[in-house]
């Protein structure tokens, strides 16, 4: 397994790259959607048509793309120094972007059964974390302190 893992790493890697910025679009813009879904009078159902399709087609199929390959490149042999800081800063982020994920799908359903109780000033502070969160798996993998 570790052979087939090291003759594909170079695609591997490129689809964990291309699976974590459709992630991080998707992220981006939820909550967005959020700010405008809570602040505004428009129809619920466009807003909610729009929340459950990005989350569904975009959001949660990326994710589990950036893991998959994520991991894929954990067990490919020589990619991962335990013994240095990075990897774990990484991991730490990539689990705190998990959940806020996790957040951002419950928020939906607190809109589909009309009990949102935050603001759109909300909606917009939380939009900043994943932003906050990107920085520091960045400098975890590029500069590997």
């Amino acid at each position: 397994m570790f052979d087939l893992l090291l003759s594909a790493y170079l695609w591997v890697k490129a689809l964990h790259v291309i699976s974590v910025i459709a992630w991080m679009a998707g992220l981006f813009y939820l909550p967005r959607l959020y700010v405008y879904h809570a602040e505004n009078d428009v129809p619920e159902e466009l807003f909610q048509t729009m929340e459950r399709r990005l989350l569904r087609a975009i959001i949660n199929p990326a994710m589990i793309a950036t893991w998959v390959f994520g991991l894929c490149l954990v067990f490919t042999p020589g990619v991962v120094d335990w013994s240095q800081i990075w990897p774990w800063t990484k991991g730490a982020a990539v689990l705190a972007m998990s959940a806020f994920h996790g957040w951002l799908a419950a928020r939906r359903k607190d809109f589909v059964r009309g009990e949102n109780k935050l603001s759109g000033r909300t909606y917009r502070m939380m939009n900043e974390l994943p932003t906050l969160l990107m920085v520091v798996i960045v400098i975890s993998v590029i500069v590997r302190f």
